[in-house]
C-alpha cells in the first residue's frame, strides 16, 4: 500500500511508521521537523524508523502548496494518515492564529489533494480535547461537541468537520480518530508524563494543576498504533472513533506511579486549573471495539513502568 504519513518524525508518527515498514508498505513521510521541540529528537526518531527499512522523507512544510502538489503527483498515495499538527492546549492560547493555519489550513489542503488524486482513505488524527469540559462520562463519539475550550481543540474539531465535508461531497472515505492522552517511549518532552518524570528524576519542583484532582484517560502508544492500523483496514464514508484506554487516573495518583518506578520522591506544588485545561477525559471505546476490533492491552501501571525504563535508558 502506498501511504503518505504526515508528522512521521514525531512521537506517534514514528512508532506508526515502523509498523508500516514492517508490513511492507511503500511509505512517504512528510515532516518539516518543526522547532516546537528539539528537532534532534525527531532526527533520532527517524533513525529508529530507518532501522526498519527504506522510506521517502520529504522534509517540507505542510503549508507549502507546491510541495504538497508535487508529493501527490510523484507518489500518488492510496492512503493519507494525517498526524502532523501544531500540538498542545496551553501554547495554542498564546498563538491561536498559528494553530489555525497549521491545523486547519494544512488539513484542508491535504483533503483537497486527496480527493483530486482519488485517494482510497484519509485518516485524521484528532483529539479528545474536542469534547471540552463536559460532565458526561465516558465520552461517546455521538456526544455533542459544540464548546471546545482551547484553540487547539477548536482546530481539531474543525478538521473533523472538513473531513466530513470532503467525505460527503467527494465520496472520500475519511476516518477521524480521537486520541486520548497518548504516552510512551518518544513522548514529546513537554507532555505531562515525560515532564513529570524528568523533574522527579532531577529533583525539580512540579507544578500540578487542578490541585492534582484532574483525571485523564492515558493511552499507551502501542495501543494507539494498533487502533490506527485497524482503522486503516476499515474505510467507509465517514467515521469517528475514540482511541483511549477507557480507564481514568487522578493526576496525583499518576505522579505516585512515576515516583514508585523511579524510586524518588516528587516535589509537588499544587496549582489551580489552567485556562484551556479540562478536568476529565474518559473514552467510551465500544464503537472502536465493535467495528475495528480495537482492544487496548496496556494498563497504566505497565505503561508507566515501560516509559520510565525507556526514560532511564535515554539518560545513560
Amino acid at each position: 500500500m502506498r501511504i503518505l504519513l504526515t508528522g512521521g518524525a514525531g512521537f506517534i508518527g514514528s512508532h506508526l511508521a515502523e509498523q508500516f515498514l514492517d508490513r511492507g508498505d511503500d511509505l512517504v513521510i512528510l515532516d518539516n521537523l518543526d522547532t516546537f521541540y528539539d528537532p534532534s529528537i525527531k532526527e533520532r526518531n527517524l533513525e529508529k524508523v530507518r532501522a526498519k527499512g527504506e522510506f521517502i522523507l520529504c522534509r517540507k512544510n505542510l503549508l507549502d502548496k507546491d510541495v504538497l502538489l508535487r508529493v501527490f503527483e510523484q507518489h500518488r498515495p492510496q492512503v493519507i494518515v494525517h498526524l502532523a499538527a501544531r500540538a498542545g492546549v496551553r501554547p495554542s492560547l498564546v498563538e491561536p492564529e498559528l494553530y489555525s493555519e497549521v491545523n486547519i489550513t494544512g488539513t484542508v489542503r491535504l483533503l483537497d489533494l486527496a480527493q483530486k488524486f482519488k485517494a482510497e482513505h484519509f485518516i485524521f488524527g484528532s483529539s479528545s480535547s474536542v469534547y471540552g469540559a463536559q460532565s458526561r462520562s465516558p465520552f461517546q463519539e455521538d456526544d455533542p461537541v459544540p464548546h471546545p475550550i482551547s484553540p487547539y481543540a477548536a482546530t481539531k474539531r474543525a478538521g473533523e468537520l472538513f473531513a466530513f465535508v470532503y467525505s460527503h461531497n467527494h465520496a472520500l472515505p475519511t476516518t477521524c480518530l480521537r486520541f486520548f492522552t497518548v504516552y510512551g517511549p518518544r513522548q514529546r518532552p513537554e507532555m505531562a508524563i515525560h515532564s513529570f518524570t524528568r523533574k522527579v528524576w532531577n529533583g525539580e519542583e512540579i507544578e500540578v494543576y487542578h490541585r492534582g484532582e484532574s483525571e485523564r484517560d492515558y493511552t499507551y502508544v502501542d495501543d494507539i498504533v494498533q487502533g490506527i492500523l485497524a482503522a486503516l483496514e476499515h474505510p467507509s464514508g465517514f467515521e469517528i472513533f475514540n482511541l483511549g484506554n477507557s480507564r481514568t487516573i487522578r493526576l496525583l495518583d499518576l505522579i505516585h506511579l512515576i515516583e514508585q518506578n523511579l524510586g524518588r520522591k516528587a516535589r509537588i506544588r499544587l496549582m489551580p486549573a489552567q485556562p484551556g485545561d479540562v478536568p476529565l477525559t474518559h473514552a467510551d471505546i465500544s464503537r472502536a471495539k465493535e467495528r475495528l476490533g480495537y482492544s487496548p492491552a496496556t494498563p497504566i501501571e505497565v505503561g508507566i513502568s515501560r516509559f520510565v525504563e525507556w526514560f532511564l535508558a535515554e539518560q545513560s
